[in-house]
């Protein structure tokens, strides 16, 4: 009896022995057969696994690597698996001499039907941008979330206000009723940060593989990116490769010693992006920029660790199979190690070809901005970034700078011509994201002066130019300043109605003012217009030189034109039509857009004080 006793207890401590060395976490937590990457590598994470060795004898799939790092508590696993492997769960047994081994099974799924999932984006969209923590709060039960440090404060703007999935989902009808056609939504990672810092907007993550819970769940995630597929709309996703928060888990085991990079020695960065175009750059400058951390709770990855390189590549493969979002904004694109962004964008798009890309790349010029686009002619390095699609900063500062000024040579409307007569600079611009405004910057209408009939203009150059038009959420009513926050949040003002206690609800035509009503139906008509005018989504941009503050630029795609006649004066201009007659002596009908109303034009073209005529041109 005694022996039979001793007996179950030693093999009570072994199995207890062998449960306590299975890993806490594994990333990717699982992965699918059939993927269009044949390569998997999965990062364990526990009490010394780093010092297990790992066998698998699934048939179709080999252990290509396994890599012991400095940290015993990590264990990286390379795969080889075959297509012809079906979904299914790999056994992978741990090893150990003298210690008891153990058996992690990991899971291969089953793929989804692609059809309606990762379809890109273009100049045929028009993208919402919004963030998920200031846009709408539908569920009040995850305003606080054990484990998670911070929870709502709506008496400071600096802290989480408390939207999330649920309320985005509950008004997917006003956005869809707005005209867009796709939805930018700021990071929803986990960003478990303390209220000092305020990790609201989501761009220090703390955890990659996980939607943070006050904002909803993975599950709830993927669900609305279908909700948003169901109405004929997009998605596009926002990640960070260039930082993580300084409370993500690796923060307090870094894998490496060189897993991020130091601060005491490369300091804060000098957020100077023309750098890597630069062909007169100090090698200091550079590192400041590329090594320097972001800000002091944003610490700085090391893309040049090839383990890390690898995790941060399968991560958005993982989340773009996963979620079946149709693109990525990449944040501070310029920042990270330009090999290495050049290789993630080409590993992503080879895996999903309809697939598209934009990097924010914030810089002041063309040739800077340029820098950064598929296939541009850097001589000076020979630089490839293979990124489809820049954010055209260039142009947004134009517009909105250019229509304050008082018109000139190089000012006023002339800079928006400026812009656009660089041009040949891109590899093609009709892929840039362009925008009058975003999250960093503050409103146009508050920087237009609160001037409706200069934001106006702004936002018909915005959906006529070339490019991919990019609206933040609120420009359709006119949004402007709070007098509160700090400089960011002045312009990431929560959406009134999106909380249960407002006094008003902007997504009801009764909750708005006279005002916004107004310019809401405005905007809306020009949206919708926009969604069936083909030369504008991929029509040859052809402008005349700005004249007396008065600006002429077509879109011209075969049978069909849109003519763009701007006038930035307090007074009513008047054309000369003959000026235009290479383009107007093409087309025998003209129409007002958007609502189509016939137009004549005449030999005089006659244009009201500070404003912008959008004429429709076929035969």
């Amino acid at each position: 009896m005694i022996n039979r006793v001793l007996s179950l207890l030693l093999f009570l401590s072994i199995s207890n022995a062998a449960l306590g060395q299975k890993p806490s976490r594994i990333e990717p937590p699982f992965w699918w057969a059939q993927m269009p990457v044949s390569e998997l590598q999965i990062q364990f994470y526990g009490d010394n696994i780093g010092l297990y060795r790992a066998s698998l004898q699934t048939p179709g799939v080999n252990i290509t690597r396994q890599v012991a790092v400095d940290s015993t508590n990590y264990l990286f696993l390379y795969l080889e698996i075959d297509e012809s492997v079906p979904p299914s769960s790999l056994p992978i047994t741990f090893t150990r001499t003298g210690h008891p081994s153990f058996t992690v099974d990991y899971e291969l799924r089953q793929r989804e039907p692609t059809t309606g999932r990762n379809q890109g984006f273009d100049a045929s969209d028009l993208i919402y941008l919004m963030m998920p923590d200031r846009f709408a709060n539908g569920d009040l039960r995850n305003d606080e979330i054990e484990g998670l440090t911070e929870g709502v404060d709506r008496s400071d703007p600096t802290k989480r206000q408390g939207g999330d999935i649920q309320g985005i989902s509950e008004r997917l009808d006003y956005i869809d009723e707005l005209g867009m056609t796709a939805i930018w939504f700021t990071p929803m990672f986990e960003n478990n940060s303390p209220p000092s810092y305020g990790g609201y907007h989501g761009y220090a993550a703390t955890d990659m593989y996980r939607v943070d819970r006050r904002i909803g769940s993975n599950e709830s995630y993927k669900k609305l990116v279908s909700d948003v597929h169901q109405r004929g709309m997009k998605v596009i996703m926002d990640m960070i490769h260039n930082h993580i928060g300084l409370d993500h888990w690796w923060m307090s085991d870094l894998p490496t010693q060189d897993w991020v990079h130091d601060v005491e020695k490369f300091g804060y960065t000098n957020f100077k992006g023309t750098i890597p175009g630069d062909p007169h750059a100090s090698q200091y400058d550079w590192n400041r920029l590329i090594k320097g951390w972001f800000v002091p709770y944003m610490p700085d990855l090391n893309q040049r660790n090839e383990l890390l390189a690898d995790y941060l590549i399968q991560n958005s493969i993982w989340w773009i199979e996963y979620s079946g979002v149709d693109g990525i904004r990449m944040d501070t694109y310029l920042y990270p190690y330009p090999e290495y962004m050049a290789r993630w964008t080409q590993e992503v798009l080879a895996a999903y070809p309809n697939f598209n890309i934009v990097g924010e790349v914030w810089v002041e010029t063309v040739a800077h901005e340029s820098y950064w686009q598929d296939d541009a002619p850097n001589v000076s390095d020979g630089y490839d970034s293979n990124l489809p699609s820049v954010t055209d900063f260039p142009l947004s500062f134009a517009i909105r700078d250019g229509l304050k000024e008082d018109f000139g040579w190089t000012t006023g409307l002339s800079k928006i011509y400026y812009a656009f007569a660089q041009d040949r600079l891109y590899t093609d611009p009709n892929k840039n994201v362009i925008f009058i405004d975003n999250h960093d910057m503050s409103r146009a209408f508050v920087h237009l002066g609160q001037d409706e009939a200069l934001f106006k203009i702004a936002y018909t150059v915005l959906l006529t130019a070339r490019g991919i038009p990019q609206v933040y959420y609120g420009t359709e009513l006119m949004m402007g300043h709070e007098d509160r926050g700090g400089d960011d949040e002045a312009w990431r003002q929560t959406m009134p109605g999106g909380w249960p206690d407002d006094d008003r609800s902007v997504f009801t035509e009764s909750g708005r003012t006279d005002k916004e009503n107004e310019i809401l139906a405005y905007m809306k008509a020009l949206n919708h217009w926009r969604k069936n005018a083909s030369a504008l989504h991929h029509g040859k941009l052809l402008q005349f030189i700005p004249d007396d503050n008065t600006f002429v630029y077509f879109r011209i795609l075969e049978d069909q034109a849109v003519m763009v006649a701007i006038n930035g004066a307090k007074e009513p201009a008047t054309l000369e039509a003959a000026r235009f007659a290479e383009v107007l002596d093409r087309f025998n009908q003209a129409t007002l857009a958007p609502h189509g109303t016939a137009y004549n034009i005449t030999d005089k073209i006659t244009l009201a004080p500070q404003s912008a005529l959008i004429v429709n041109l076929s035969n």
